[in-house]
């Protein structure tokens, strides 16, 4: 499963904004990253359009999680930005060429496509165990209890230390 570019940044944002007491604006969660503002607001369009996070406007506008930690998923945000049709699409190709299956002969999925149905499946249901609190709580236990509020004041306009 190889999944964009975009999945990975919309988990950091997610993530960080466990830390944000108020609305933080597109453009200082892209500098936090390190990431151009314009692709980093595609991502967090999609995690809105999702309701995984809401956007509030105005002067003191940006982005807060819509939903608590504990209830957004790591397929939710992967579904939000990536789609959620399935990695691998059956095409029947046992039916096709001068050997091909007659169709009334397939009456069950073929194999490959049950073997990659059950591997989609079990994929799905690993990102579905995750939530984007325990990402953050997995933060603090690498990265020590003060990394997110570190973050969290520094996406607030104060000071990173």
């Amino acid at each position: 499963m190889k999944l964009s570019g975009g999945v990975e940044w919309a988990l950091h944002c997610c993530v960080v904004l466990t830390t944000a007491g108020e609305p933080v604006p597109a453009a200082r969660l892209a500098a936090l990253h390190d990431v151009s503002p314009s692709y980093l607001a595609k991502q967090l369009q999609a995690l809105s359009r999702a309701g995984l996070v809401h956007s509030v406007q105005g002067k003191t506008g940006g982005y807060v999680l819509a939903r608590p930690a504990q209830e957004v998923t790591l397929l939710d945000v992967v579904q939000a930005v990536d789609g959620a049709d399935p990695a691998f699409v059956c095409t029947e190709i046992r039916r096709r060429g001068p050997l091909g299956t007659p169709p009334e002969q397939c009456t069950r999925q073929c194999p490959i496509a049950r073997a990659m149905g059950a591997a989609d499946a079990a994929w799905r249901a690993s990102l579905a165990a995750v939530t984007v609190a325990d990402l953050a709580a997995s933060v603090r236990d690498e990265s020590g209890p003060e990394a997110l509020p570190r973050i969290g004041a520094w996406l607030s306009g104060g000071p990173a230390s």
